[in-house]
Parts: C-alpha cells; sequence; structure tokens
C-alpha cells in the first residue's frame, strides 16, 4: 500500500473499465482528471454521485478535465448497476467506473482504510493535473456524499493559481477577487495585475482575477 501526496506524480495502472481497458497516464493524455472511488456497486449515495457527475459533463469538459470512478466490483455489476443509476438519476452515465476486483488500483492508491472497512474503499477523491500531479485529495466516509460543485470550485482555483501568482481566498468563487502571492513585491504588481489591486494589510492584497 502506498501513500500519495500532494505534489507526487499520479501513479500509473492498466484496468478494464465499463468502457474498456484504458492506460491511466495515456487515457489522461494532456488533460486534467478527477479519480474518484465508490464503497461497491449498488450502494444508495454512490447510486447519487454517479448521476450527479453524468449530468456535470459539459462543466467538467468546459475545464478540460476528464472524470473516472472505481469500484471493486467486476464489469457485469457494473452494466447492471449502470442501468439502474440511469433510470433513477435521469440521466446517462458518460464515463468509465473501473473494475477493481483484486484491489489493485485501490490498494495503490491508498483506498482502503481497515479502521473503516477492510474490504470496501472509503470514498477518495484525487484530482491530477495535466502534468500528472496530484494537485487535491480529499476523503470522505461512506455515509457522506461528495460536493461536486465543491470539485468543480477546487478546479477553477487551482487550474488559475497554476498560470498567476495568486491565491484564492476562504468560500472564493470563480470570478471573485483573488490574492496576491507574498513572493510578488508591491513594486512588481503594476506589471503583473494591470486591473490594480486593494492592499488590506502588507501581506494581504486583493487584486480583480485576472484571467477574466
Amino acid at each position: 500500500m502506498s501513500s500519495i501526496r500532494l505534489g507526487d506524480i499520479a501513479p500509473d495502472f492498466t484496468a478494464q473499465t465499463s468502457m474498456g481497458e484504458i492506460h491511466f497516464h495515456e487515457w489522461l493524455g494532456n488533460s486534467w482528471g478527477i479519480l474518484f472511488s465508490h464503497p461497491a456497486d449498488y450502494t444508495p449515495v454512490c447510486t447519487t454521485e454517479l448521476g450527479t457527475v453524468a449530468k456535470y459533463k459539459t462543466a467538467f469538459e468546459k475545464r478540460d478535465v476528464k472524470v473516472i470512478a472505481l469500484s471493486v466490483d467486476g464489469l457485469v455489476s457494473h452494466a447492471d448497476w449502470i442501468k439502474d443509476i440511469n433510470e433513477t438519476q435521469h440521466t446517462t452515465v458518460n464515463f468509465p467506473i473501473i473494475a477493481d476486483e483484486d484491489r489493485k488500483v485501490s490498494m495503490l492508491y491508498d483506498m482502503i482504510h481497515p479502521n473503516a472497512d477492510d474490504k470496501m474503499t472509503v470514498r477518495s477523491v484525487f484530482i491530477i493535473g495535466s502534468d500528472k500531479k496530484v494537485k487535491l485529495i480529499i476523503v470522505y466516509p461512506a455515509s457522506t456524499g461528495r460536493n461536486f460543485e465543491e470539485l468543480l470550485r477546487v478546479i477553477d482555483s487551482l487550474q488559475l493559481t497554476a498560470n498567476y501568482k495568486v491565491a484564492t481566498p476562504a468560500n472564493w468563487k470563480d470570478g471573485e477577487d483573488v490574492v496576491i502571492a507574498p513572493s510578488i513585491t508591491d513594486e512588481q504588481i503594476p506589471a503583473m495585475f494591470p486591473k490594480g489591486y486593494t492592499k488590506i494589510k502588507p501581506y494581504l492584497r486583493l487584486t480583480p482575477q485576472p484571467n477574466k
């Protein structure tokens, strides 16, 4: 079992999915990615999550993000479960679900936490950048469904801060002011942030979102 940390290269793997065999890094290409796990097929919270992700397909594509799910059950089970998801969530599952029966990917990404359950995966989320590095890790307990609006918000922040020397403040949403990195001097700001800035404290300077 490995322990993955922010900034690590996301482990590569080959796996069978509901959309055929994939080689993870090759499948990602130059896109960003979200890999998220589910305790098992036919679990009620997961059914709502996978349906929600399908409905967010356009939002993820807009951000050049590919989405892939994982469950420790097999392809036949996945196929039948997808029918249930489509029926109950009024959508069409439009992304691959890994069939991780041998727990290979689950172990590679440290998705099984024995003190929670020694067989099923916890609800892990990995956001992976176009450089194949892990940008975010969130681990939810099996009883709590994920907030995909929050994941979109985080992706907006990660993609923004990857290209500009800024950070995003608490509860930030796309389009709102951002924080100028402390490494930037006041003298450098006009050239880097021509929209101007507000200096609240020497270490707290806000500027309009630079890519808007």
